[in-house]
């Protein structure tokens, strides 16, 4: 994560600067604002619960809730928070609850920062917060006891929700405590800074695999996810979306053959002041089925817009003209002078590298569900970003984002693609437009062509080794969309080090790794087309996923020119020198693991197999997860790679569930091994061909490969595991099936093409 990010926005190590009051009553969870009308019917008369914080509270019958201000689609973040506040609570694991955060400004805790889910942040952002959220809450429950038992609370012991005294053999429950009202402790932020957490070797919660909360309101069904809601009146929307990514206007809408449609309502054109969509129309109608008729009935006339033309290849054009351009770009890193080493370099390694357009496709389709209220806008929908989300919905509506109450529902799925609020826009104008609510649910077809994709990518890596083969300069330019930029969120760009302005250095992260090479360049440059023709989000790994995937290959490419073990290669340039201190010796830990764990280097492989290294640092260095692969492949002389096992080593810190941090490796693994060999979208005229899981094709069952998953708890801070591993594999693989076949490839997808023409090569 940038700096700029982590000192404005989302730093969570950092106390509460307001006071954190512990010991007052609450009526629970209030879906919406104190003072705004229409929302004060949501308070409902219940009895007094403790709230030790704004993120969880204890009911008088000993429950307790946890709410979570992160989305969960299928992560198991919420029961991640739950199981950190219950260590240093102290509560009964049969006793924890979790609900989803509103978008209540309560939620907006300069601890914890913006609700939003990416980056891998959720844990390693939260743990220390709510863990001291946890501890005070079991000192003012133990207080409380102490003052109802008339005991020291210094002789007080906590334990599965139960407060002892084990001199005169007194206890008191929970459910005890919150009901006597003698909980009344409040603590400021220095204090909250001054309580002793526990250390790892007193855990009894954190470190145990233990029942995910929600897994059983998600088999039988009462779990809601945002395609679940029902409301009164409520009607549905189809959208039809045009033949362009983005740029298109309506030039006229026939809704006559509509009209014919059963329980047709109305077609709108939506009017989006905050450009998120153009070109949409959505047709609503009793039903979803009726809606989809009805979408498909409408004559629409589109005037295409200025994108009309686009395809990839003019974007990987155009990205190649802007890299050539000096003066293009803004500095990433900038140490050292690289152009000087080249210069007095015993060999230089030149190479390009470049990605596809890809694609998010979550299960869940698309969806929201808006409603008016009077003056008050309620949004039903799964998101990963609500602070940003309910602005856009807001300026959907034409309204203030204060009049605006989000319902976070479960997540079926989202690796970045419920970042965006789209799916909101249509809902809203719907709904205000025939004056009832609408959920709209995109087909697959709508959600695939109009993704905030991850975007085309081209990169030019220049390294340069001296006479001993030690790698001494390396220039790096990143050209692609810049996703982040997008969003318009000065917080979130980060100040070039040549001064030039701010540039988006979630298209960069990774580029600046912990090698030690002492002249290093990166250089951002943004791609108006793409950036313009295909809108681009941020898909699970984020830039790490093409950033490593380029420098990894390139360190191989250099070992292979100066007759180096790429394994060996790189221990050496992870020495830990200057800024690289503490960081490259935690890579060197993993990537020596996945060696072992895997046999690399020491077994004979059959003629076309290989195995082939990757280590990175994903995803910013300042947030840094440090994850190691090895990949082991088989190459037919057609040119078709098999991957047989994926060997995946990880430095987490401290683990809190070590069944989920093993399943977020596997997955992450795994989906990093579709994104290298299989997924791929193309751009055609302004719009995105492929349109479903026929023509877009992720990794199927039948096409898994052994993963084996080495985990290093050594009790250093959380980090996190969603994305890293998603970013190591790609260049593994290519790595592999150089050592396999003698083919290099340097573009994703592989392909059977590509590695028989490099082996011809």
């Amino acid at each position: 994560m940038n700096k700029h990010v982590k000192n404005v926005t989302l730093e969570a190590t950092d106390l509460n600067r307001r006071s954190f009051l512990v010991g007052t009553a609450a009526t629970g969870l209030v879906l919406g604002y104190a003072g705004v009308p229409g929302i004060g019917e949501a308070l409902a008369a219940a009895p007094a619960s403790f709230e030790p914080s704004v993120w969880y509270a204890i009911a008088p019958d000993g429950l307790v809730t946890v709410t979570c201000g992160k989305a969960d689609m299928g992560q198991h973040i919420a029961s991640t928070m739950a199981q950190i506040v219950a260590e240093e609570l102290g509560a009964k694991w049969s006793d924890m609850r979790v609900n989803l955060a509103s978008n209540d400004p309560k939620f907006n805790d300069p601890v914890l920062g913006a609700q939003i889910t990416g980056g891998s942040w959720s844990t390693m952002m939260n743990f220390d917060a709510m863990s001291r959220a946890g501890a005070a809450g079991r000192m003012a429950l133990t207080e409380g006891a102490a003052a109802a038992m008339g005991v020291p609370a210094s002789e007080l012991a906590v334990r599965d929700s139960m407060i002892v005294h084990a001199k005169s053999k007194k206890q008191m429950s929970f459910a005890d405590v919150v009901k006597s009202g003698k909980a009344t402790k409040t603590f400021t932020p220095d204090e909250l800074k001054a309580i002793k957490l526990k250390t790892p070797d007193q855990y009894t919660m954190i470190g145990v695999s233990v029942p995910q909360l929600d897994i059983p309101s998600k088999t039988n069904g009462t779990a809601k996810y945002g395609i679940d809601v029902m409301l009164p009146g409520m009607a549905y929307g189809a959208v039809v979306t045009p033949p362009v990514r983005f740029g298109a206007t309506v030039k006229s809408v026939d809704d006559s053959a509509a009209k014919k449609v059963p329980g047709f309502i109305k077609a709108v054109t939506l009017d989006d002041k905050t450009q998120t969509t153009s070109g949409w129309v959505v047709a609503v109608a009793s039903t979803y089925a009726n809606a989809k008729k009805a979408a498909q009935a409408l004559k629409i006339a589109y005037d295409a817009g200025p994108n009309a033309k686009v395809s990839s290849q003019s974007l990987l054009d155009e990205a190649k003209r802007l890299q050539k351009l000096e003066d293009s770009g803004q500095f990433f890193v900038k140490d050292g002078d690289p152009a000087a080493a080249f210069g007095s370099a015993a060999k230089v390694v030149e190479a390009e590298y470049t990605t596809s357009i890809n694609i998010h496709a979550p299960m869940e389709p698309m969806n929201a569900t808006a409603e008016f209220k009077g003056d008050i806008l309620h949004i039903y929908s799964g998101n990963q970003f609500a602070t940003r989300s309910g602005a856009i919905a807001a300026g959907a509506a034409g309204i203030d984002p204060k009049f605006v109450v989000m319902h976070q529902m479960w997540l079926g799925g989202g690796f970045g693609r419920r970042l965006d609020a789209d799916m909101m826009i249509p809902a809203v104008q719907a709904a205000k437009a025939v004056g009832k609510p609408v959920k709209v649910i995109y087909t697959r077809e709508n959600d695939m062509t109009m993704d905030f994709s991850r975007p085309l990518t081209y990169q030019k890596v220049k390294a340069g080794v001296d006479g001993d083969g030690k790698l001494v300069a390396l220039s790096h330019d990143v050209v692609s969309a810049w996703p982040t930029a997008r969003w318009g969120i000065p917080d979130f760009l980060t100040p070039s080090v040549d001064k030039k302005g701010p540039l988006d250095s979630f298209t960069v992260n990774g580029a600046d790794f912990f090698y030690t090479v002492p002249n290093h360049y990166v250089r951002a440059i943004k791609n108006e087309l793409a950036h313009n023709a295909t809108p681009s989000g941020q898909l699970r790994s984020v830039a790490p996923g093409w950033t490593f995937w380029a420098v990894e290959s390139m360190i191989d490419e250099i070992a292979a020119a100066t007759n180096q073990d790429p394994a060996q290669f790189r221990i050496a340039l992870l020495d830990g020198k200057g800024k690289n201190d503490g960081g490259a010796q935690r890579l060197r830990n993993t990537l020596l693991a996945a060696m072992g764990l895997s046999g690399y280097g020491t077994r004979q492989l059959p003629k076309g197999e290989g195995m082939g290294v990757a280590c990175v640092s994903s995803q910013e260095r300042a947030t840094a997860s440090w994850t190691a692969c090895v990949a082991h492949v088989a190459v037919a002389p057609s040119g078709e790679v098999t991957v047989k096992k994926l060997t995946v080593a990880t430095d987490v810190g401290t683990q809190v569930h070590p069944d989920n941090i093993r399943a977020q490796v596997e997955g992450a693994a795994l989906w990093g091994l579709s994104l290298a060999m299989y997924e791929k979208a193309t751009l055609k005229d302004g719009g995105i061909e492929q349109t479903n899981f026929d023509s877009y094709t992720p990794l199927r069952m039948s096409q898994m490969p052994e993963v084996a998953v080495a985990v290093i708890a050594n009790g250093e801070k959380a980090t996190g595991v969603g994305e890293p591993a998603v970013t190591v594999v790609a260049p593994a693989i290519g790595n592999a099936i150089f050592n396999a076949s003698g083919a290099r490839i340097r573009a994703l997808p592989i392909t059977a093409e590509a590695v028989k023409g490099a082996m011809k090569a």
